[in-house]
């Protein structure tokens, strides 16, 4: 077979073959595992886009964004990471958007002293309560300003165990570490045992905002995914697991 031959071949195999599917890659806050779990095949579904998700606390994410980590999209837990990045020159101008208002939530596993209310926390007991590190995630702050606010910070605190992240903290409880967590509503709000919504008024409120980075590797599927979460079908998928919503764009 001569060399132009081989080269027509050639030519014809790469136009047959499967073309590489398009993606986008998002730093998702630990809070939002179950939510991206139905929004992730959605969107591919609807977009034809595979998102990949990594997921931590919004202060490691932060720092992995800092030192390069090339994430073309950021799905924070609060505003102020969103925001630092932003003055820090590494995100798309005007793409810092907020998409969730974020709901704390006192989780009881099944099997544990029965929890009615906050101070119920003060029970004999209740001898291990997790939350997530306040100084990485927003929750973890907002767990730590409700028992302040409440009265019992400086009687509970003893108890309290530290997690890298909210979705840590749940699993101190389902392998029954902890007999009682503080965690996002989302991860729970179909959990066995006691859930219960905090009062949004004993924390600041938590702003969940996304952003794009100044120079993603995938603008346009980063845009996309950013507007489906937006859209009808993430807006949705967001209050039924418990969040609540910003104004609508």
């Amino acid at each position: 077979m001569n060399r132009l031959c081989l080269i027509a071949l050639a030519l014809s195999a790469a136009a047959c073959a499967p073309k590489e599917r398009p993606g986008v890659t998002v730093a998702a806050a630990a809070n939002l595992t179950e939510v991206f779990r139905q929004l992730g095949p959605m969107f591919e579904t609807q977009t034809g886009i595979h998102p990949v998700f990594s997921f931590a606390s919004t202060a490691q994410l932060t720092q992995q964004i800092e030192n390069g980590a090339p994430f073309d999209v950021i799905a924070a837990a609060d505003a102020e990471h969103v925001e630092a990045l932003e003055k820090k020159g590494l995100l798309l101008a005007g793409s810092r958007v907020p998409y969730a208002i974020g709901v704390l939530a006192l989780w009881i596993p099944p099997g544990k002293a029965p929890v009615a209310d906050l101070h119920d926390l003060l029970s004999p007991a209740i001898r291990v309560i997790a939350i997530a590190k306040p100084e990485l995630a927003p929750y973890g702050q907002a767990a730590v300003d409700t028992l302040r606010k409440t009265g019992i910070w400086d009687r509970v605190e003893s108890r309290v165990v530290y997690a890298e992240n909210v979705r840590m903290a749940k699993q101190y409880g389902t392998t029954g570490n902890a007999d009682a967590v503080f965690t996002a509503y989302s991860l729970v709000i179909k959990q066995a045992g006691a859930v219960i919504a905090v009062d949004e008024t004993l924390h600041q409120p938590i702003v969940q905002e996304a952003g794009i980075m100044v120079h993603p590797q995938h603008l346009q599927e980063a845009q996309r995914f950013v507007s489906f979460l937006l859209g009808d079908g993430g807006r949705a998928i967001l209050r039924n697991s418990g969040y609540g919503l910003p104004a609508k764009r």
